[in-house]
């Protein structure tokens, strides 16, 4: 059978129930889990505890006939401070109308008693998983708030692509059909063993249903399914919800530690699995906004937002890796330095925007004319950087030379019905074969290049000029 997929974490958790003795039971199984725990019996105390000591997770006993615990709930989740707290409903009876009502209040999951020690731990685990996710998303929207840029909070974007997975393809066939009249999105059924086919033509999934209600024939298989969907490249990113047999709750638990997102027992029923299916998508649409921050910020981070080229920080750990491969293909890495002659009398004569034109116009010749290959990056000011990988010493002076007549040759146009000026640029040029990786090595190739810049620009600019060997 394949590993587990579980991550232990500490956690905080609330527990809000009226009964002592279910108070006093939940309290030492989370203690016994190394979980730090607080209890309180009423909504007041619940509130306070929030305020001082946030929890990550709440076990509520929503269904408690002495206090309305479901308006606590919907307090909670109505709340921006507290939202992205995982409430688990305890106490539910075990029907598909009581777990929809507590997830219709605001719950995230439940689980009706006797709770099951397993499934209760399998359960909070995968709730902290989501825990820290969330955490992270309103932390970087808020941080995104504070510069000015917010987007419209929805809730639920876009258009899903759902795969139902049942080994018996009547009844996968039908609850795919029944799951598409309550979802906004593309439904397909599909066979187990199909879904893990190198190319997949219907594209990248946001939800898989794995039907694995039948235990004797195919929940072997289906744990080792949801072990390798979470594996994979191309769908470990997709939430999955597994259907399994009613009353199995170590099953449920296998499912959920082994990568699982939710868990729904075979008697439930479409309207329970639609809302479960629209809460998973919409788990999985945050996530994809989280890593697109992170993406765009690592974007902005080392971006030039003026030319768009690299900057400086991306600079010195590419030209590391460039050297490495340098020195593995025993191939020489040429840099060079280029500079624009006489830049300030731009910025002086046409004013600032016209020079911001004439960088962004040569970092675009720059970027045209060069390989795949060859990073180009923009240092500061009017000053870039070219690395040209697997190029000799004449093969990197007729390259600089080519740039440097692709900037004199061709006059640079200012907008605004302003002449075209002419721009020159002066660039050096350092060559090295087996270069060593470390950093020193690097700073020394780009010094010898600034050193041939310097030399070309007292050459009387407009010049190329070569430096020796970096080695």
């Amino acid at each position: 059978m394949a590993q587990t997929w579980v991550q232990e974490m500490p956690g905080r958790i609330l527990i809000i129930d009226t009964v002592a003795t279910n108070r006093i039971v939940l309290k030492v199984k989370m203690l016994a889990a190394q979980f730090a725990v607080d209890a309180c019996a009423s909504k007041a105390e619940a509130m306070k505890i929030i305020s001082e000591n946030r929890p990550d997770l709440i076990l509520l006993n929503l269904f408690d006939a002495v206090e309305d615990q479901r308006s606590l709930c919907h307090d909670l989740r109505r709340t921006p401070e507290t939202a992205s707290i995982s409430i688990v409903a305890v106490g539910v009876a075990d029907t598909s109308r009581a777990r929809f009502a507590a997830l219709d209040a605001g719950a995230d999951d439940v689980l009706p008693y006797p709770v099951n020690d397993a499934l209760l731990l399998a359960r909070i685990r995968s709730m902290l998983r989501v825990h820290s996710t969330s955490e992270e998303l309103q932390l970087r929207e808020g941080t995104s708030r504070a510069l000015g840029f917010e987007e419209p909070k929805t809730a639920f974007e876009g258009i899903a692509n759902i795969a139902v997975l049942a080994a018996h393809g009547p009844s996968g066939e039908q609850l795919a059909v029944a799951l598409q009249k309550s979802l906004p999105g593309a439904v397909h059924g599909l066979h187990p063993s199909d879904v893990l086919q190198a190319e997949d033509a219907q594209g990248i999934r946001d939800l898989f249903v794995i039907d694995a209600s039948n235990a004797e024939t195919v929940q072997g298989k289906l744990f080792g399914l949801v072990s390798d969907l979470r594996a994979r490249a191309q769908t470990r990113l997709a939430m999955q919800l597994v259907i399994v047999p009613a009353n199995t709750p170590e099953v449920a638990a296998m499912f959920l530690d082994l990568g699982a997102d939710d868990v729904v027992p075979s008697t439930a029923g479409t309207t329970e699995i639609a809302l479960r299916a629209k809460r998973l998508i919409g788990r999985k649409h945050k996530q994809d906004k989280l890593r697109d921050t992170l993406r765009n910020g690592l974007n902005a981070a080392v971006t030039d937002p003026l030319t768009g080229l690299f900057n400086r920080r991306y600079v010195e750990p590419h030209l590391a890796r460039l050297a490495e491969q340098s020195r593995k293909s025993e191939r020489e890495l040429a840099v060079m330095m280029i500079d624009i002659d006489h830049f300030k009398s731009v910025n002086d004569t046409h004013g600032h925007a016209a020079g911001d034109r004439v960088l962004v116009e040569l970092a675009d010749r720059l970027r045209k004319n060069l390989r795949a290959i060859d990073l180009v990056a923009r240092m500061g000011g009017e000053e870039f950087l070219v690395a040209m990988p697997g190029t000799s010493v004449k093969d990197a002076r007729l390259a600089a030379d080519r740039l440097r007549a692709l900037v004199n040759t061709m006059p640079f146009d200012l907008g605004d019905a302003s002449p075209a000026i002419k721009v020159t640029v002066s660039i050096g040029v350092a060559v090295s074969g087996q270069i060593r990786p470390e950093t020193a090595a690097i700073n020394k190739i780009c010094a010898q290049a600034d050193q041939a810049l310097y030399a070309a620009k007292s050459a009387g600019r407009d010049q190329v000029a070569m430096s020796k060997s970096a080695a």
